[in-house]
């Protein structure tokens, strides 16, 4: 019988592969249901961090107008759970078919999840994606492969 550690990692993963899937349909409701309403997201784009529900719905809104079809690919996701809160990271590529009809590989990033159970289902409460910076010049590399 799976301990209630197994049981919440269980469905942690379950919720990343629902926002891989959410993603890819360019589906904001499934999105939506996947996060906290007080989320804090430190993305990729501007600014520092984008706070509450409708901040991220657009965030993704945003990139959805990029893309005529996307796809997303999570690696190496490493999940640690506790009663109410867990947290989770591993890598992530956002893909796809630009709307002008150039595909693109993408570039792979360092994704953090964090999540808190509120009413005995997973949310994201906060999420940090990043990409390493390379000092000496000030900018941030992005052709590395996990």
């Amino acid at each position: 019988m799976p301990t209630q550690r197994e049981v919440d990692e269980a469905e942690i993963r379950q919720r990343v592969e629902e926002i891989v899937e959410g993603i890819r349909a360019k589906d904001l409701e499934t999105l939506q249901r996947l996060y906290a309403t007080d989320v804090v997201s430190f993305d990729i784009d501007p600014p520092l961090q984008h706070v509450g529900i409708a901040a991220k719905m657009r965030n993704w809104a945003n990139v959805f107008a990029f893309f005529q079809d996307v796809t997303y690919e999570v690696r190496d996701l490493a999940i640690t759970a506790g009663d109410d809160v867990a947290f989770g990271h591993g890598f992530g590529r956002l893909s796809g078919t630009l709307n002008n009809g150039t595909a693109t590989s993408g570039m792979w990033v360092r994704a953090t999840f964090c999540f808190r159970k509120i009413d005995g289902t997973w949310l994201i409460a906060h999420d940090q994606v990043s990409v390493p910076l390379d000092v000496a010049s000030g900018r941030g590399v992005t052709d590395l492969q996990p």
